[in-house]
C-alpha cells in the first residue's frame, strides 16, 4: 500500500497542518477488549496547524494537548504552541536542554551511526529516567479524565517529528493495557508513512547543515522507525523495569490500583 493510501486510512486522521497524526486506539488487548479509538492521539508538533486543522482537532473532542518539547527546542525552532479555543496546551518537557545544540547533536549522530539499535535503546532509557514527572502528568490525565480525549506530541522540526518521545509514550500506554507486541511495533513503524509528506523537505534542510553532512548515515538511522528498534526498547523496559506497570509504579506516584483504572478507562467492551 502506498504512503498516500496509508495516510488516508485509520489510524491516521486528517488534521490540516499537522503531520503524523493518528489515534493509538483500535488495537486489541490481552483480555479481548480493544483500546478506545477516540481517547488518545499522537502526532508531530502542532505549531503549523491551520484554522481548518484547529476545528478538526476540536471536532475530535481533544481538549488537552501535551507538548513534550524542551524550552531549548521551542526557542531555537521558534515553534510556539498555537492558540486553539477550548484546548489546553500542557508543557511536559522531556529531554536535556542542550541535547540538540551543535556539540550534543554531533555526539548523538555519531552514536546512531556507530550502533543504531543501541542508540535507540539508550535514548529510550534516558527518556524514562529523566521524563518520569512528565510521563506521570500524561498518565494522570488518563486516570483522572477518562472521557476527555488528549493528544501528545514532540517536535516536527527535528529529524524525529513525532517518533521517539511520542513513540515511547504510545508504547508504554499500549504495553500497560495489554496490547500485543506486534501491534506496538506496527504502531511505531507507521511513523515511516506519517513522515512521508515532509521527508524530502526534512532531508534538504538537514543536508544543508555541516553536522548532518558529516554524519549523514547517523541522521538517516536516527530518523528511522524500524520495528526492530521498538522490539529492543520493549525488551529493555521489561528487563530493567518489569514492563510498563513496573516502570510507572517505581518512577511515579501511581499505584497498581491506579493503573488498573487506566486500563479500564482506555478499553471498551466488545
Amino acid at each position: 500500500m502506498s504512503s498516500a493510501n496509508i495516510l488516508s486510512s485509520p489510524p491516521f486522521l486528517p488534521i490540516e497542518g499537522v503531520i503524523n497524526f493518528r489515534t493509538i486506539g483500535g488495537y486489541k488487548t490481552s483480555n479481548g477488549r480493544p483500546v478506545h479509538l477516540n481517547l488518545v492521539f499522537r502526532s508531530g508538533e502542532v505549531s503549523g496547524i491551520t484554522e481548518a486543522g484547529k476545528q478538526q482537532l476540536v471536532d475530535l473532542g481533544i481538549r488537552r494537548v501535551f507538548d513534550t518539547r524542551t524550552d531549548w527546542e521551542i526557542k531555537n525552532y521558534k515553534t510556539l504552541s498555537p492558540d486553539v479555543s477550548g484546548v489546553e496546551f500542557v508543557r511536559v518537557p522531556i529531554g536535556k536542554e542542550n541535547a540538540w545544540d551543535p556539540a550534543g547533536l554531533e555526539k548523538h549522530l555519531k552514536q546512531y551511526q556507530e550502533n543504531e539499535l543501541q542508540a535507540f535503546v539508550q535514548d529510550a532509557q534516558k527518556t524514562l529516567e529523566i521524563g518520569a514527572s512528565a510521563l506521570e502528568t500524561i498518565f494522570r490525565h488518563l486516570l483522572e479524565r477518562p472521557n476527555e480525549p488528549c493528544l501528545f506530541h514532540c517536535t516536527g522540526n527535528s529529524i524525529s517529528a513525532g517518533k521517539d518521545r511520542t513513540g515511547l509514550i504510545a508504547a508504554l500506554i499500549l504495553m500497560l493495557v495489554g496490547v500485543d507486541d506486534n501491534d506496538i511495533l506496527k504502531d511505531y513503524a507507521l511513523t515511516t508513512a506519517g513522515l512521508e509528506p515532509v521527508r524530502e523537505k526534512l532531508a534538504l534542510r538537514f543536508q544543508s547543515m555541516p553536522v548532518f553532512q558529516k554524519h549523514w548515515q547517523g541522521a538517516v538511522n536516527m530518523g528511522s522507525s524500524k520495528e526492530e528498534s521498538m522490539t529492543a526498547i520493549l525488551s529493555m523496559i521489561r528487563e530493567k523495569h518489569g514492563g510498563a506497570a513496573g516502570y510507572l509504579t517505581a518512577f511515579t506516584t501511581l499505584k497498581d490500583d491506579d493503573l488498573e483504572i487506566i486500563r479500564n478507562n482506555l478499553t471498551t467492551a466488545v
